[in-house]
């Protein structure tokens, strides 16, 4: 299950904005596993041009932060600020390092799909880019975020490894009904995740890796809180898919994502059948506390709401 952070839109986008499963039949392409091709000769300079603002832009923020498989996967890649990536030639060393392709899709895909194809060591990208006015606004993955995000780590045994696994067990979760508790791990570690290294916090979550705000927030700000992972914790535990992560955690190895491969689920979703589910913002008196947050942000961000309410009915 995969979903993507909207941040502060200046409009909504509007049906024909919106790409793949987002945008209803129009969206669905021919062949059932929701692939198409990337079309790498079609895109425009204007498109490349929207590549480079964000490449550099990230290139400028993610020394220091990002963490050291990350820079080391991306100096590998025949990645850029010049030109999108052709997937192609992503693959082509995927392949070689960690048995990995790169595969188009129109836009987001169906659960099932998206976990057949990480199963099978696909990683579905989607092809468009997002315009030159939405930068720092993004409904959908686009082919920055997918890109720039997460092929790096997928250079990454371990990573690559972790990934193929999330979708075999993606697929067992879903038929098990146990799909929104496994959506949580993958959302607090392959897109949010943060890695404690020698030199302090380090970002591998894709999507903090790929948003300028965000790359800065989750490692700098105050307010949120910065929580040791735990399986079943993460498990129980809503994310927001409107705004920054309240909580991150925080892994001391990349190798401990995988050994949640190798862990029987079944008895933790019979558990999960029962006891309480945590809001994003909790902290637990059984929490590793890394950095307890002051919350200063999104309290802030509930008051202008509820002001902006309060407006509205006056």
């Amino acid at each position: 299950m995969r979903k993507h952070l909207q941040r502060q839109a200046p409009q909504a986008a509007t049906a024909s904005d919106k790409h793949g499963l987002a945008a209803g039949d129009r969206g669905r392409p021919d062949r059932a596993d929701w692939t198409i091709d990337q079309g790498w000769e079609r895109y425009t300079a204007a498109e490349h041009g929207v590549w480079k603002t964000l490449f550099e832009r990230q290139s400028r923020l993610l020394p220091g932060r990002a963490c050291d498989e990350f820079v080391q996967g991306m100096g590998e890649l025949a990645i850029d600020a010049e030109h999108i990536p052709d997937f192609r030639r992503l693959s082509d060393l995927l392949m070689k390092r960690t048995g990995w392709q790169v595969v188009a899709v129109p836009g987001l895909v169906p659960d099932e799909v998206f976990f057949e194809h990480l199963a099978r060591r696909r990683f579905p990208a989607g092809h468009f880019i997002r315009k030159p006015s939405e930068l720092d606004y993004l409904e959908e993955p686009d082919v920055f975020h997918d890109v720039f995000g997460h092929v790096p780590m997928l250079m990454n045994p371990a990573i690559a490894d972790y990934i193929q696994a999330y979708g075999e067990g993606g697929l067992r979760a879903q038929g098990l009904g146990r799909l929104p508790q496994l959506a949580r791990v993958y959302w607090y570690t392959v897109e949010f995740g943060l890695l404690r290294q020698r030199e302090g916090l380090r970002i591998y979550g894709a999507g903090i890796a790929s948003s300028a705000t965000e790359s800065v927030f989750a490692l700098e700000s105050a307010s949120p809180n910065r929580i040791r992972f735990d399986l079943e914790r993460v498990m129980r535990t809503r994310y927001r898919i409107d705004d920054f992560q309240e909580s991150y955690f925080v892994v001391d190895g990349l190798e401990e994502l995988l050994e949640l491969a190798r862990i029987d689920f079944a008895p933790i979703y019979e558990r999960l059948r029962s006891g309480p589910e945590y809001e994003p913002g909790d902290v637990l008196a059984s929490d590793e506390l890394i950095t307890r947050g002051s919350g200063d942000y999104h309290a802030a961000r509930a008051r202008e709401a509820a002001d902006r309410e309060r407006s509205f009915r006056s």
